[in-house]
Parts: C-alpha cells; structure tokens; sequence
C-alpha cells in the first residue's frame, strides 16, 4: 500500500503533459494542449490535457482523469504501478508500506491454508518425480515449465492424504480445508482424505492475486465421480459466481487491448496466454453471471466471446451475451471452425490464428441474425415469427439506450416489424429525455426570451465575437476542452489562435464553418457583464462532467488508496463548484430583457 500523502506529493509534482505526452502528440491550444484520441481513432483532435487542473478529457472515447487514471488506462497498469511510474518520473521516491497486522484479517486462516496448498501442488509437479506424467502432459498442451511456474500450475498426487499430512504438520486445521474444499469427508468410515487426486491443479486467483480456490483437470480416465475437472466448492473466501479465472493476470492487458476475451475454461485462458494472447478470461464451470459482467466492466465495456462453435457453445454464447448487454457492456462473438475450440488452434496457429478470428468478431445481434439466415428463418411469415421470438431476449437484454435503437432498427429492418410494434413487445415506451434544465445538464438550447436558440457553449461564443477584447481573458480563464460541441471547440480555437479571424482558416468543417457565419450573423450584441456568469456557467458543467467521471472511476476502482484519492478529488471539486456562485442565466435573462426593450424602442 502506498500512503495517500505519497500519492498526493507525486500528484502535485507531476508533469502531465510531459507524462501524456509520451504517448500522444500534443499541440497547445490556449491554456490546455490538445491531440488526436488515444483511445479511439479520429481524424480531428479531440483529446485535451489541461495543466492546471492536472486533468485529460477525451470526448471522441468518454474517457477523463487524471494522470494515474492516463495510465491505467490507455497502458494497462495498476493504479500502485501508474503511482510508481510517475513517481521515477517526478523525482518522488514511492514505497509501499504493509497494510498492518495479519491477525487483523478474520480470513487470515483461510488464506493461509490455500497459500500452502498452492505451494504444496506445484512442488509435487516440478520438483517430485511423481509428477513427470502431469508434466508430460502440459507439454502436450504445449504449456512449457516457465508458462506453468508463471500461472501457478501445480498437481495433486493420485493419493488420498498428502495434502492433509502436509498441512498438519504446519498446523492447519482440517476443519479449515474441509471448509476450502480440499478436504472431503468418506460417508461410511466417516475419514477425511484429499480432495484433489492425479489432477494438474489451476489455482483460482483474485484479482489481488491471493489464492482463493483451485481448479484441476483429471488425468487418468473419467469414471464414476470423478469428472474431468473439479473445482473448489464455494467458501468463505470464495464465490464461484464473482470470480473470473485469469482476470488477476490478464486484467492490465484487457485495459491495454480495450476488450476482453471470453472463454470457456482454465485450459482454453491458459493456452491463450501461453502463446501471448494474455487478455482471456474464463467463467469457473458456471453460466456468465450479472457479477461477473459488472468485475469485467471494470476493465472494458467491449468482451469478445470465444467459445466452442458446436450447439452447445453456441448457446452458452448468447446466454453470456445477454448477461454483458444487461450490465451495459457490448458483446462480440468470435467464430471458429467446426471441430475447433481456442486452445487447439493456440497450439496449431499460435496467436496470428487465434487474433485472425478474434478480429473477424461481429456483433452479437449480428451473429444471431446470420445464423437465423443461414436457417432460412426469414423465409416464412411463419419463420420469420419465430426467428422474432428469438431476437427478442437480446433486444430486452441491452441496457445501453443507443445500442438499443442500433438493435431496434436492425430487427425492423430484417423482420420488417414495425419499431413502434417492437417496442411494445418488449413492454417498454419510448425513453423519454433524461435531465433537467440546471448548471448539472444544461440543454443545447436554452429557452430564453430574446436569446432563441442560444445553448450555453454557442452564447459563450457570441459574447467573443461581438466583443472580441474578451478572447484574451476567455483563453485564460476557459479551454476549449469544456466546451460541449466539436465545432463550438474548433471555432473558440480558432479565436484563440487569431484573435481578428474573420472568415474559417482552411481546412475547417462543414458544420464549424456554418456555426461560424450563424454566429458571425446573429444581430444579438450581449453586454460585457454577460461574460463572467457564462463563463461560471462552463465552469460548473465541467466541473459537474468530472464528478460523472469520478463517480464511473470509483465503481471500477480496485485499491483502497485509489478510492480515497477519488473521493477527495469529489471533495475538492465539489467546494470548488460551490465557490463558483450563482447561477450564470441570470445575467442571460437581463441580457433578453434589455435586448427586448432596445427592440421595443427602436419600433
């Protein structure tokens, strides 16, 4: 754990824009520096670093933080190594301190017996002469001693009490391992005896790295009660329903790839990562649940789902899909050829293959669609009234409102149903609006007498241009990163560049060019005073757009001291917004009020 007192000093002496600037070409625009999504390919620059708030809003990808957040997310780092990362840059030495005592964890227990068992199974597979045909296995899978060493693969002897000798003798109760699922109880002579035998042991990871359970695939033949794999019932410190095998080291390479790759089990994430493929997860023998959707939108809202393309997988894929939908997240799917699942062409293809099918992915609803197709579902009224019933689980699945009309529109137009008639299938009215008038979400258009048609970024910008000794000042005090509009930012740019500017430079938008000659137009001469109320006002939406981005950081944060420093980052901002004052469309109203009687006047 690092101390938040270390955490702030590396803040407060970082470099932003130098640090930024490593990754993204960066060009100065007034008091902020702009440059082309790192996140998102875009041709027009829409990505800003503001210094002196030490903060990035990127409006092509949604994306905003500060430096740590920077890192996180665009290389994949955990937020103690993005501290770290600044900290060598900044000159500030950062060390981590233990958390406190162990006795103070009530599972302290509980980890310790799992921690013993892990290490207990991977010496009885490297360094046990027992252990050469689990060894000789993996090499088949073409997992090799440091890739096995790297994940922690271990092997349960063929025997019936090792494990539990070996705890006793370092004092673990085997109340506790009965407990952990690595002890079971005989029901007629009523004798604990190991519950792992002759298996290759997976173990099960939180994202902290802290072994919670194990998984382990057989490796004699199946028989009566003894299945192929085998996990670890639940436990106190282990709910199978919440963890996701792989996510504690694939985690910073699903931010770094901006997806994750689902898969169905611990061969087919390992043999992934084995041949450098290190951003697949897999659900422990159990349907994708909601926990699981919401742990992997921490990381991502994009999964590519990589399952086996028989009946079965294909089920499974749709079943996990609708549960990504419904916790906002978009799914992809991947197909392979018959007869192939991730792991063999890992082995035959290496990563080239795997990537070549994993970049062919297509939308969920998409995949559905062509397999209905390829069925001749659309064929009939008949047909096509089935093939109805089955899009319709996806469509009452996605929580993202635009995705949903993407999805609406796609089914009208295959079914040739009716939106209206669709949504009232799903039992749901048009969504109406969310928001209300206020300085938290001000409408594009304000409705004020006197001033039609004027929203707060386009009133901003008449005020510069009928009263252009402002520029100056408005390029101190306000960036174009808090304004809204792409062409509302590029014609402020443009001011701040040429205070004089009189027609578009070359090179500008369709759409910034006609905003410009609207605006270059509009009679409307708002007075001085107007300026400091508007400019409060762009202040308090921006400030307001960070507190929405805080909050979406908070729920995906996973250190202690990463949520502490969000949560004053909230503080502060929150001060700051109260600092700010009144309202900034009173000045607007007395703006109309005078126009309106200077127009009385002149009739």
């Amino acid at each position: 754990m690092i101390p938040d007192h270390v955490v702030e000093e590396v803040r407060a002496r970082a470099d932003i824009v130098g640090i930024i600037g490593d990754f993204v070409q960066l060009k100065k625009a007034g008091k902020e520096f702009r440059g082309l999504s790192p996140f998102k390919k875009e041709k027009t620059p829409s990505f800003y670093v503001i210094p002196a708030k030490a903060f990035f809003h990127d409006f092509s990808s949604g994306e905003s933080g500060d430096v740590f957040s920077f890192l996180m997310k665009h290389q994949g780092m955990s937020f103690t190594d993005a501290v770290k990362h600044v900290g060598a840059r900044s000159g500030v030495e950062v060390k981590e301190v233990r958390r406190g005592r162990k006795a103070d964890d009530p599972w302290r227990p509980y980890y310790e017996a799992t921690a013993h068992a892990n290490a207990f199974f991977q010496e009885r597979l490297w360094g046990w002469e027992g252990g050469k045909a689990a060894r000789e296995y993996l090499e088949r899978r073409g997992i090799t001693r440091e890739t096995g060493e790297r994940f922690g693969l271990g092997y349960a002897p063929d025997e019936w009490g090792t494990l539990r000798d070996a705890a006793s003798a370092r004092g673990i109760g085997e109340g506790i391992l009965l407990e952990l699922g690595l002890l079971k109880k005989s029901e007629k002579r009523e004798q604990l005896y190991d519950a792992f035998r002759n298996r290759v042991i997976f173990p099960i990871e939180a994202v902290s790295g802290r072994v919670l359970a194990f998984g382990g695939r057989l490796l004699g033949p199946e028989g009566k009660g003894a299945p192929k794999y085998l996990n670890s019932p639940e436990s106190p410190i282990f709910q199978k329903g919440e963890i996701l095998y792989g996510l504690s080291w694939a985690g910073n390479h699903i931010r770094r790839q901006g997806a994750a790759l689902l898969v169905e089990g611990f061969m087919d994430a390992l043999s992934l990562a084995a041949v450098g493929v290190a951003h697949a997860v897999a659900p422990l023998g159990t349907a994708l649940t909601e926990a699981h959707a919401r742990l992997l939108g921490r990381y991502t809202k994009q999964v590519r789902i990589l399952f086996d393309n028989d009946a079965a997988g294909q089920r499974a894929t749709f079943r996990a899909a609708d549960t990504l939908l419904g916790q906002g997240l978009h799914a992809w799917v991947a197909t392979l050829p018959k007869g192939e699942d991730p792991d063999s062409v890992a082995r035959s293809g290496g990563a080239a293959a795997l990537n070549e099918f994993v970049s062919q992915s297509v939308d969920v609803l998409d995949r559905k669609i062509a397999i209905l197709e390829e069925r001749e579902y659309f064929s009939s009224v008949g047909n096509t009234r089935d093939a109805l019933d089955r899009l319709l689980s996806t469509l009452r699945a996605v929580k993202d409102p635009q995705l949903r009309d993407i999805y609406l529109s796609k089914v009208a137009n295959v079914t040739g149903v009716q939106i209206d008639t669709l949504k009232a299938e799903l039992h749901e009215a048009p969504r109406p609006e969310r928001g209300r008038p206020g300085p938290a979400t001000l409408p594009r258009r304000m409705p004020l007498p006197g001033v039609q048609g004027l929203g707060l970024d386009r009133y901003f910008l008449l005020v510069l241009l009928k009263n252009r000794d402002w520029i100056e000042q408005a390029g101190e005090r306000v960036g174009p990163s808090d304004l809204e509009d792409g062409a509302f930012r590029a014609i402020f740019e443009w001011l701040i560049d040429d205070p004089e500017l009189a027609v578009p430079p070359e090179g500008a938008t369709p759409e910034a060019m006609q905003r410009f000659e609207e605006l270059s137009g509009n009679r409307e001469v708002p007075p001085d005073e107007v300026f400091e109320d508007v400019a409060r006002g762009i202040d308090v939406r921006t400030i307001d757009r960070r507190l929405e981005a805080l909050d979406i950081q908070m729920q995906g944060a996973a250190e202690e001291a990463e949520k502490r420093r969000l949560l004053k980052d909230k503080e502060d901002l929150n001060r700051e917004k109260r600092a700010l004052g009144p309202d900034w469309r009173r000045s607007t109203h007395r703006a109309a009020r005078t126009s309106r009687r200077k127009g009385e006047g002149a009739s």
